[in-house]
């Protein structure tokens, strides 16, 4: 898995297991990624479901590509 010049971000809450998954799975296959906590930042919370349409997480952002939930499979063809 080609790990390097992936622009990965995580929109995530803290109380979310399905947000502690995916970012766990990032960990392990050593994919840098920014995390926000929409819980505190109302305007990102916004963009997410801009990006998204969705009010649920985790919605992950892997280069433009918007995945939501935890899908192992899609970040792993994403990340290619």
């Amino acid at each position: 898995m080609n790990t390097k010049n992936n622009k990965v971000i995580v929109y995530s809450t803290p109380t979310c297991p399905y947000c502690v998954y995916a970012k766990e799975y990032f960990k392990e296959n050593d994919v840098s990624f920014e995390d926000i906590d929409v819980t505190q930042d109302r305007a990102k919370a916004q963009e997410m479901v801009k990006k998204s349409g969705q009010m649920g997480v985790p919605v992950i952002d892997i280069n433009g590509n918007i995945i939501v939930g935890f899908q192992p499979e899609a970040f792993a063809q994403l990340l290619k």
